[in-house]
């Protein structure tokens, strides 16, 4: 069983940037691959980007390409998302989920294991 935390959300101005951590407990984060996800109000929860057990397969949403980025640091049992060049509509609760598993995985059911979300907030 592998629990997770987000932290890094906030309030940040439309052109900012901001970096979300998921921190993993447990052992074997080596064998978790890794995705964010995010809801805002009033929409469904969508795939942001996910990324492989080593760090070196990374798969992300249309709408978050060439201003997002996902890394994993296994020593450190961390996913990290670095967002940059944010838009308004990036506004919601970012959601880190894990699964063992070798692949990327992009469809929410996929996934075993949630965090509680951090809120991010881009303002215009």
């Amino acid at each position: 069983q592998v629990q997770l935390v987000e932290s890094g959300g906030g309030l940040v101005q439309a052109g900012g940037s901001l970096r979300l951590s998921c921190a993993a407990s447990g052992r074997a984060f080596s064998t978790y691959a890794m995705g964010w996800f995010r809801q805002a109000p009033g929409k469904e929860r969508e795939f942001v980007s996910a990324i492989s057990q080593s760090g070196g397969s990374t798969y992300y949403a249309d709408s978050v390409k060439g201003r997002f980025s996902i890394s994993r640091d296994n020593a450190k049992n961390t996913v990290y998302l670095q967002m940059s060049s944010l838009k308004p509509e990036d506004t919601a609760v970012y959601y880190c989920a894990a699964r063992v598993g070798s692949w990327l995985y992009v469809v929410e059911e996929e996934y075993d294991h949630w965090g509680q979300g951090t809120q991010v907030t881009v303002s215009s």
